[in-house]
């Protein structure tokens, strides 16, 4: 797997350029800051970019802007974010979909669990650190989870591995709009807000974090 590396520590950048190496993994950029970051997703075309969120050149959540436009200019690319503490401005729309992780920075202590999210990720699954998950589900949905239906609890789990409405409808061999009334119940059932919120990402997060 060919992967990018943007990160401004320069020992914890090294730190992952091996750990990933060893594992079997081609490092074929890796950088510290977000323009950089760029710059090398479009030229090298890699599976997954490891970012992180606080980086150069203003010190803010330029990686995890960098990595929400990278999402619009490189769709298919997995990207998996890497926090010292959670900051989620500019990736809750990314969170639920195809090839995305947010994981804390402590996380990569677990050297199998951390390649196994990069994995995952890359290979268009999801990689959600349990802090990112209670902090949304706790700020944003209710406690429904119990009155959701079989079918429901279905589609919710299908959701939760990325797939789009479409792609839900083909697995359970159903209409599209047979998928969205179920979702819209989920939604309902959950107490998810109809305004200022994803509420699609939401009911993954609950799904989620209730597992």
């Amino acid at each position: 797997m060919r992967i990018v590396v943007a990160e401004d520590s320069v020992l914890f950048r090294e730190g992952l350029v091996r750990l990933l190496a060893e594992k079997g993994h081609e490092v074929v950029a890796a950088v510290g800051d977000a323009p950089a970051l760029v710059a090398a997703v479009g030229e090298l075309t890699p599976a997954l970019a490891v970012v992180d969120v606080r980086m150069p050149p203003r010190m803010e959540s330029d990686g995890a802007e960098a990595a929400a436009a990278l999402r619009q200019s490189h769709p298919d690319l997995g990207l998996l974010l890497l926090s010292q503490h959670i900051d989620l401005r500019h990736t809750v729309r990314l969170i639920g979909s195809p090839g995305f992780g947010y994981l804390l920075k402590d996380r990569v202590l677990d050297v199998a669990e951390f390649v196994a999210a990069a994995e995952r990720v890359a290979d268009g699954g999801s990689a959600l650190d349990p802090t990112v998950v209670r902090a949304l589900v706790k700020t944003h949905a209710g406690s429904g989870l119990g009155e959701l239906s079989e079918r429901e609890l279905v589609v919710l789990r299908l959701v939760a591995e990325g797939l789009s409405n479409t792609a839900v409808a083909d697995r359970l061999v159903v209409s599209e709009r047979t998928v969205e009334a179920h979702i819209r119940s989920v939604f309902l059932k959950l107490g998810l807000p109809d305004e200022g919120t994803n509420r699609r990402v939401l009911a993954v997060l609950a799904y989620l974090d209730s597992r």
